[in-house]
Formats: C-alpha cells, structure tokens, sequence
C-alpha cells in the first residue's frame, strides 16, 4: 500500500512533497479530524543505517513525545506499518524556516528579534529543564507559524541528559550539529557540556537575526576555531546594534564553557526582557560589555585585514532546577574533519564590509551548515522540515560585486568520527 492510501486510513489527505532523501521524506497532508494542514515525516526503516535505527530515532520519538511547549514543534501523531515506514505527524511551518525569513527580509530590527529569541530560549529552557539537549539548534529548524512565531524543530540529534551517582550531568561524546553553530569544544572533539553547547549555537542565531551573517567561517575550521578561542567577535558597523545586543551575544559566543551562559541567564539579560525591566544604556559601554563583567567584547585581531562575518542573502512549561555541574573525562577524543567545498554550489564576488573593529575588510562566502555527524541521517532530519524540495534550495547562483552573498542554503557537511553516545 502506498503513502497516501495509508494516510488516507488513518485520516490525512497527502499534498505536495516538502522534502526527500535516501530513507525519508516529508510531505504535506490536510488532517480531517484536526481541519487543518500538518506534515508528516516518513521514515523507511528498510533503507535506514543501523545506527539511525538503534540510536537517534528512538531517541527522537522518545523526545517528541515528551515534549509539549508553545515554541516547539507540535507532534500529533506517530505510527508504524507492518512494512516498516514509521510516520510522525507535525505542526507545518507554514512560513517557511528562519533563514529563509532573514534571506527575504533581511536581517531583523531588534524588537523583532528580541520577540523571536525569546520564543526560542524560552523552548531550549523548557527543553533543559527537562535534561533534553537538543544539539542542532539553527536557522533552518526554526520555522514559522502563520503570525511569524518561532517553533523549533528538528530532535534528530536531540537526547536525555544523563546524570551520575552524585546527580552531575554527564558529558556527550556525539559531535553532531553544524560547524557553522558549533561550539569550540565540540570542534576540537573534546567530551562537552550538551546544554552549554546549545548556548554557543543560541548566540551564532541571535547574530544571524540582527546582522543578517553567520559570526565566522567556516570554510577554514582551524582558521575559525582560532578566532573562537580567541574570543573575537566582529559586528557590521552599518547595523548599530545596541550595546545590550551585542553583549549578550559576546557572553552566549564565549569559548570558556565555565564562563559561558547558562539559558535563565539569558532570559534575564537586560536586552531580553521588556523596554521596562531593561537596565540603562548607562550600564554598558561603548563596546558593548556589560558593567558586570570585566573582559573586553570584539578584540580583533592586531592588524587583522580579515572579517569573520559572512553576508546573507536578503530575499505548560517546566519550572528551573539548579544547573549542576558535569562529570569530567579524563582524556578528549580524537576526531578526523574533512569537507566537501563543492558540495554547496557556492559562487560569489565578495563585496567589502565595514566593521566597527576597523575598515572595510573583505567577508568569506559561506552558508549555514549541514549536520555533520551521522552524515546520511542529518542529511534526512536538515530536511525534515524544509518547505521546498533540497534540490530547490541548493541550487548554484551567480552573484556580482553588488548582489548579496549567499547562493545556497546549505553548505557541506564535515563529518567527526564516530557517534559514541
């Protein structure tokens, strides 16, 4: 029996194809009971690799069953046929995603998005307070409900948080993500804190909301991982961005996951709450750094002629616990990184950008990344909740000297070693 006929049972009329890979698809239906359209995730267990099997999919089921909040992803369903199709029944983003949204408009103003961080932090703190790491936080899973809303999507790499004998969380070994979202500590494949990583990524999507760029490139990791440890962060000088903004993204990008903030510290930062609650302007300089905090925000480089920021395109809730600390590991594992540059279709001429961190310097093309671990199931889950079709949204396009960057979506993916937890 086909896919319609089987949803037809079970009372979904199938539309238009949203998304396929090599052992999935997503499509669009009408549900008759629920009188409105959903997408439904089609999994093909027959040509799906073992590790996907015994390891992220259940995991993924198990989570989205759990999980019941106004910013994330809705699941109404999830089946199974004697063939072997699994069928998980979703909220449609019917706006399309996040990157998408900024490749149209343009980066956003920032009450716009301070409403839409909050919605997300919001869901990863609801997440976190329930030990659920989520570890592939970026623009293309959150999508957009019919008023623009954030709803994060997308737990392929999602899990439980596991704890010790002395209830200390204990450390992942999965370097799974997108090295355009990855934190310092999951690039150099040293044993991480899963819910302080989800932070690192939390800061690269608030940069792309109100700079309309990625904060580094990742065409050169090393290159990359450098000025991460380094702690620089450039900001467009033609934004004039608030000092609050930018220092909440300076602490979120911090390489020191012990220094790093913790999700209820970000949704009590000043540029977060309300016009009312916010602290003067007064208490933070300049450059951007807070009064509580001595470090200096952005140091660039001593005659750095090299930005780090990369164009885009214009086109009932769980209560806080204590955030214990995690278990340490003895020795970090050795992973092995390789990429695939002409996998993205990436062409450009680079236009220059003035910085405030000096002149104009010259950005990198890049694009927001594919997961990179378990290559062939992040491939399928980048898609899950795609609104047009991969091939649509890979597609090579030229740009001139005065044409936005950005040709394609996403960028290739890098693989680091094995997925061990």
């Amino acid at each position: 029996m086909d896919d319609a006929a089987i949803l037809k049972r079970r009372g979904y009329i199938m539309g238009i194809n949203l998304g396929e890979g090599s052992y999935a698809k997503v499509k669009s239906a009408y549900s008759e009971r629920l009188k409105f359209n959903v997408a439904v995730k089609i999994i093909d267990r027959k040509k799906a690799p073992t590790d996907f099997l015994e390891k992220f999919l259940p995991r993924e089921i198990e989570i989205l069953a759990l999980l019941n909040h106004h910013s994330i992803v809705k699941t109404y369903e999830i089946f199974e046929i004697s063939d072997g199709k699994v069928y998980i029944v979703m909220e449609l983003g019917v706006q399309g995603d996040l990157l998408e949204f900024i490749k149209t408009r343009g980066a956003l103003q920032e009450d716009d998005a301070r409403k839409k961080f909050h919605q997300l932090s919001s869901a990863i703190k609801y997440c976190h307070d329930l030990d659920v790491v989520h570890r592939d936080l970026k623009c293309e899973n959150l999508l957009l409900d019919k008023d623009f809303n954030i709803k994060l999507s997308d737990f392929g790499f999602s899990k439980r948080c596991l704890r010790d004998d002395s209830g200390r969380l204990a450390l992942s070994k999965t370097f799974c993500g997108s090295a355009a979202y990855a934190a310092p500590e999951v690039l150099q494949g040293i044993p991480y804190q899963p819910k302080v990583y989800d932070i690192w990524s939390l800061g690269v999507i608030l940069y792309i909301m109100v700079c309309g760029s990625m904060p580094y490139d990742d065409s050169n990791i090393k290159k990359m991982l450098r000025i991460q440890k380094e702690h620089r962060v450039d900001f467009p000088r033609s934004k004039h961005l608030t000092g609050e903004c930018k220092d909440l993204i300076y602490r979120m990008l911090q390489p020191d996951v012990n220094r790093r903030l913790h999700i209820d510290e970000i949704l009590s930062h000043c540029w977060v709450q309300p016009k009312s609650q916010v602290l003067s302007s007064a208490a933070i300089n300049k450059e951007g750094e807070s009064s509580q905090g001595p470090e200096p925000p952005w140091a660039p480089e001593p005659g750095s002629d090299k930005m780090s920021t990369t164009k885009l395109e214009p086109q009932e809730e769980a209560r806080p616990k204590a955030q214990p600390e995690t278990s340490p590991e003895e020795e970090p594992l050795q992973v092995q990184v390789s990429r695939q540059s002409e996998a993205a279709g990436i062409a450009s001429e680079q236009p220059s950008t003035e910085t405030e961190e000096g002149p104009p310097r010259q950005p990198p093309s890049r694009t927001p990344s594919q997961p990179f671990a378990a290559p062939e199931a992040g491939r399928e889950r980048a898609r899950a909740h795609s609104l047009e079709p991969e091939p649509q949204r890979s597609q090579r396009k030229k740009t001139g000297p005065d044409e936005p960057l950005f040709s394609s979506v996403s960028s290739p993916p890098f693989e680091l070693g094995n997925p061990r937890d």
